[in-house]
C-alpha cells in the first residue's frame, strides 16, 4: 500500500486532491514498530505526526507525571488503528507531548509526517495549508470534545459513589 493511499485513508488529509497528496507524501517515511516500543514519550518535544499504516498504537498518560498514584503505571486512554493519526498537536506548536504512544502490536507501521516539512508545504501551497489545518482543528475538536465526556463520565461516577 503506498504512502499516498494510506494519508488518503486519514481524515486529517480530507479532500486534499491527488497532486497534494502526493505532494505531503513526498516528505514521508514510514517505520515499523513492534509491541511495546515507545513512539514517543509523555512530555517530551516532538515535531511529527503520524498516520497509522497497519497495527495498532494505544495513547497512553502516566499518572505519576502529576504526582496521582502511579501504582498502575501508565494507562491507555485510546487504542488507534489503520488510517487514525496521532500526534497532531506538534503540528500546531513545539510543546511537549501530552501524552505517549506505544505500538500496541507486533509489526506496527507508521508514516511520520515532519513539521518544519508540512509547514513548508502549506506555506508553498496555501489551498493545501488551508484544508489540512481546517481538518486539523476538525480532529483535534473532536478528540477535546471526547475527552470532555470521559472527564464528565468519569466526575459523574466519582460523585454518585461518594
Amino acid at each position: 500500500m503506498s504512502i499516498t493511499t494510506v494519508l488518503k485513508q486519514a481524515d486529517i488529509f480530507y479532500e486534499l486532491s491527488s497532486t497534494q497528496l502526493e505532494l505531503v507524501a513526498s516528505i514521508c517515511e514510514e517505520k515499523t514498530y513492534q509491541t511495546g516500543d515507545v513512539i514517543f514519550g509523555e512530555n517530551t518535544t516532538g515535531s511529527e505526526l503520524y498516520v497509522i499504516v497497519s497495527g495498532e498504537v494505544a495513547i497512553q498518560v502516566d499518572p505519576a507525571l502529576v504526582g496521582a498514584d502511579s501504582s498502575a503505571g501508565p494507562q491507555s486512554i485510546a487504542v488507534l488503528r489503520r488510517g487514525q493519526s496521532f500526534g497532531e498537536v506538534a503540528l500546531v506548536d513545539q510543546g511537549v507531548r501530552s501524552a505517549a504512544a506505544r505500538c500496541a502490536k507486533p509489526d506496527t507501521r507508521v508514516i511520520i509526517v515532519p513539521r518544519d516539512k508540512v509547514m513548508l508545504l502549506c506555506d508553498t501551497y496555501p489551498q493545501l495549508g488551508y484544508r489540512l489545518m481546517r481538518n486539523l482543528a476538525a480532529d483535534l475538536a473532536m478528540k477535546i470534545r471526547n475527552t470532555d465526556l470521559q472527564i464528565r463520565e468519569q466526575l459523574t461516577w466519582t460523585h454518585a459513589n461518594l
